[in-house]
Formats: structure tokens, sequence, C-alpha cells
């Protein structure tokens, strides 16, 4: 059987989380740009989110404007548990 390595974030607690970042064009200040970015990450310190926003700060040329996110845990440790049989029915 295959990890999922998406089910092993959620089962130890991480959520999705989606970012609507704004940021403005480099040649062109006056204009502003959205960039949706989404990942799994932890509430309420989202470290994924914060060391992508240091990234953008230091790699990037498009200063950021706004950034507004939402978070969601989609599946919680106490609502899932693995089953190791199998039934077969004709």
């Amino acid at each position: 059987m295959r990890s999922h390595p998406e089910m092993e974030l959620m089962l130890k607690g991480y959520g999705l989380t989606t970012a609507k970042i704004l940021y403005r064009f480099p040649d062109h200040p006056h204009l502003l740009q959205t960039f949706v970015w989404q990942d799994y990450d932890l509430a309420p310190k989202f470290p994924v989110l914060f060391r992508f926003i240091a990234f953008w700060k230091e790699k990037l040329d498009g200063p950021l404007h706004s950034v507004a996110f939402t978070h969601q845990r989609l599946i919680a440790p106490n609502e899932w548990r693995n089953v190791d049989g199998e039934f077969v029915l004709h």
C-alpha cells in the first residue's frame, strides 16, 4: 500500500491553507495583480505560509500589497482509522 503524504499531514493536524496575495507590478507599481497560493499548513502559526511570504520578499520583484488567507482542517485524527481487513462479495 502506497503512502499518501497529504493524508499523513492531515492526521498530524495540518489543514489546507489558501492565500490570496495582492502584489504590485515592479515596472508599474500602480497596478495590482492577484496570486493564489495553496498548501497544507498548521494553524495558528502558519509556518509554511510565512516561509513562502519570506521567500517572496527575498527573491521576487513584485512587492506585496496584502495577503488574505483561510484555513480548513479537512480531517482530524479522531475521524479516521486504518482498516486492515477486506470482505469480498460476489
